[in-house]
């Protein structure tokens, strides 16, 4: 057994040392300018930092403080230093809600690091945002009913560049935002930081599900403090990921039966997962951590319980937009066209189809990269034990999102729906490690956000 535990280990330290040496060849060589370099990239360095000045993060290098620097730094070291043993001591009922007060105000801290106006209310009101086209909205149905029209590029209507990207879901949460009274770059933010942080919370709940009550408590302080909170505070991404994680935490409840109403829970599951779907063209991806979550079903008949009423919600989700004229197929197709027609093309996958790893690992942090490394453990597969698989299914879901070429940089904000349930991993981890994995994720966050001025 102690042999086993110190084999564990070592591969821990060779996944982290890897994945750390990912991420320096990332930012290395897009400044190299040797002759080997540009062929193997098919890019000079210019045009890498044309586009990316701190590839394979999405931002410029400005070494820098804010007002938010010493609340990022405070949090930190306390879930670092009283994390673990909080978690264990709390009532359950309270867990979830402390682990989203905690990412909140951690991802909020990370943000103040920036400033007010351009860390947190100036972001979704930037150019190529979405509250730049809300005022254009006057009738919201037939916005619906010829949005598809407009995806395309150099019309005189065409939708700018964040809006044409996705499906309406996202441009409607701001125009009904801006409907209601709570217009504007601070509200617009303060619904994405509330939402987004939540999802700490619903993959809490989700690994108590799926594994135990223990786990749960073990994975409490790495998501609570993980470094996706730097894009979750200032991107609609984040939105986007924390109703979806609230999607797969509702489906986990209803298949693994910790809920008193299966049925109903497995139908708001399928809401908000075909919710998220108009949010997202990629988090049509979800269904592979989705497809994870059944197969870890104590049996066929509790899948298919949970199954049949969460695809009729999401099917709902899908008649209702295609009523109103738009057809989610069509859309995503005419997506792919306007991508190519952008800076697309100025961003060799030779390059970004590892970058993007690298990003990833940046967005997760190293201490998760060895929580992530236990999830590829033969038996607990075998078992179908469900944290392991959602991980992995979390996995194939980045990889399926790589390949597809479809997105080339900005994935620490774009694959958020899927690294969070990454954070989740450490607990898969000896606990006596846990405070050095979680102290390695916290430097690596602060160290980010103060090094680079982030575009999101």
């Amino acid at each position: 057994m102690k042999s086993s535990g110190r084999a564990f280990a070592r591969r821990d330290v060779v996944a982290v040392s890897l994945a750390f040496l990912l991420v320096v060849a990332a930012f290395v060589v897009p400044h190299l300018n040797l002759g080997i370099v540009t062929p193997l990239i098919n890019a000079t360095p210019q045009r890498l930092r044309a586009f990316a000045g701190t590839a394979p993060i999405f931002g410029w290098w400005n070494v820098h403080v804010g007002w938010g620097t010493v609340p990022a730094i405070m949090i930190g070291a306390a879930a670092v230093l009283a994390g673990q043993s909080v978690a264990q001591r709390l009532p359950w009922r309270t867990v979830p809600w402390v682990t989203w007060a905690t990412s909140c105000a951690w991802a909020f801290s990370l943000a103040m690091i920036d400033g007010w106006q351009r860390g947190f209310a100036g972001r979704l009101a930037a150019r190529h945002e979405y509250l730049r086209q809300v005022p254009t909205v006057d009738d919201i149905p037939e916005a619906v009913r010829t949005f598809a029209d407009r995806i395309l590029d150099f019309q005189p209507d065409s939708w700018i560049t964040h809006v044409s990207g996705h499906p309406p879901g996202a441009l409607l949460t701001f125009v009904w935002l801006d409907r209601i009274g709570v217009g504007g770059g601070a509200w617009a933010g303060a619904l994405c930081l509330l939402v987004g942080s939540s999802a700490a919370a619903a993959i809490v709940v989700a690994v108590r599900a799926l594994a135990d009550e223990s786990t749960a408590r073990l994975a409490a302080p790495f998501v609570a403090v993980a470094p996706t909170a730097i894009w979750i505070a200032v991107s609609a991404d984040g939105y986007f990921a924390g109703v979806a994680a609230w999607g797969l935490a509702l489906l986990a409840l209803a298949v693994r039966g910790t809920t008193r109403l299966p049925a109903l829970t497995a139908a708001g599951a399928g809401l908000l997962l075909g919710w998220a779907i108009f949010l997202n063209y990629g988090i049509g991806l979800m269904a592979l951590p989705a497809v994870a979550v059944l197969l870890s079903a104590r049996d066929l008949r509790a899948a298919l319980r949970a199954l049949i009423p969460a695809v009729l919600m999401a099917l709902t989700v899908v008649g209702v937009f295609a009523l109103a004229g738009f057809w989610w197929f069509e859309g995503y197709h005419l997506v792919q066209e306007r991508y190519w027609q952008g800076i697309a093309l100025d961003r060799p996958f030779q390059y970004w189809s590892w970058g993007n790893l690298a990003a990833v690992v940046c967005a997760v942090g190293l201490g998760t990269v060895a929580g992530i490394g236990r999830a590829f453990d033969i038996a607990a597969i075998r078992r179908r034990s469900g944290l392991h698989l959602v991980i992995l299914g979390a996995l194939l879901a980045i990889v399926c999102a790589d390949l597809s070429m479809l997105s080339k940089a900005e994935v620490e904000r774009i694959w958020l729906p899927f690294t969070v349930w990454l954070t989740a991993a450490p607990a898969l981890l000896p606990p006596r490690s846990h405070r050095w994995w979680l102290a390695l994720n916290v430097i690596g966050a602060l160290a980010l956000n103060h090094l680079i001025l982030t575009n999101w």
